[in-house]
């Protein structure tokens, strides 16, 4: 994705947004806070094709290849046409974020004593489902052979000070966020930062929850989904036949593009994951978001 000219009101994130509906100007101003915006979507998806996809990838040699990176590479090519979508507010100002970051909260294993953390990593927008899966094993692998994350000193940091002062320091960096001067050395840790933050409720062996999102950073999404599940499905014939689900479960920030856009960006998304083989390929094409 080409780099558009820094002007005066873009941020180290993202380019400020000129040319949208006032409509669109106006609504930061009228819901303030990201949790005054919200909207939640479930969606139930037929994974019985992908699993078979991701059979495929694991017999290629792709250890660990999971439904989460068939489902971020569909989210990424997504994005790559429908751009809006990668949008965020801060400052009561729509952007264009510069990148596709993308945060999860891992382990180092999966026991109930072990710490989590999290990455964050950045993808281009013309990714195919080698460039996630190659991405995320890496920063995953990294993190669980050297358990000691950028965002953990950070956290340890801050948790180490008074209440009061942390409460002082915590209103200064909302100040900072709000005005787009936060450091880059923090922008580039904090999870709250990013295109997408998505958890996977089906590792832990239960359903999908609407995860809510924060209101410091500027996190437009959050998308978690569940242990697969069976289900008959009756055909038009009369015959029946038992099909693998995965719920989907999506919390958006209203503000970055109206409805008709999201719902035609989750179509997108979703006729994406019918046909996963075409995240074997880049993209044709890579769609820029407006002035």
């Amino acid at each position: 994705m080409a780099q558009k000219r820094k002007r005066f009101g873009d941020r180290k994130d993202g380019r400020r947004l000129r040319t949208i509906a006032p409509m669109s100007m106006l609504e930061p101003f009228i819901m303030k806070d990201r949790n005054d915006a919200l909207n939640y979507m479930n969606e139930k998806i037929d994974v019985s094709h992908i699993q078979k996809y991701i059979n495929n990838k694991k017999k290629e040699g792709l250890q660990g290849f999971s439904f989460m990176y068939v489902l971020l590479a569909a989210y990424v090519r997504g994005i790559s046409q429908r751009p809006a979508v990668n949008r965020f507010i801060s400052g009561q100002r729509v952007y264009a974020r510069n990148k596709i970051e993308i945060a999860i909260t891992i382990k180092e294993e999966m026991s109930i004593d072990s710490p989590d953390t999290v990455i964050k990593v950045t993808l281009p927008p013309d990714a195919t489902v080698y460039d996630v899966y190659e991405a995320f094993e890496k920063e995953i692998r990294n993190y669980r052979e050297n358990p000691n994350s950028d965002f953990d000193d950070v956290a340890k940091t801050l948790a180490k000070l008074p209440r009061p002062i942390l409460r002082l320091v915590m209103k200064f960096l909302y100040f900072l966020d709000y005005h787009g001067w936060l450091p880059d050395s923090l922008l580039q840790v904090s999870p709250f930062h990013a295109s997408l933050v998505i958890t996977s409720m089906g590792s832990l062996g239960v359903p999908a929850i609407y995860h809510h999102l924060y209101n410091f950073g500027n996190a437009p999404l959050f998308i978690a989904f569940g242990k697969k599940y069976f289900e008959n499905k009756i055909y038009d014939d009369g015959s029946v036949k038992k099909k693998a689900y995965v719920d989907l479960k999506f919390v958006m920030d209203e503000r970055i593009c109206d409805g008709y856009y999201f719902a035609s960006a989750f179509k997108l998304m979703k006729s994406i994951l019918k046909n996963p083989e075409q995240l074997d390929e880049k993209p044709e094409t890579v769609v820029e978001d407006i002035d």
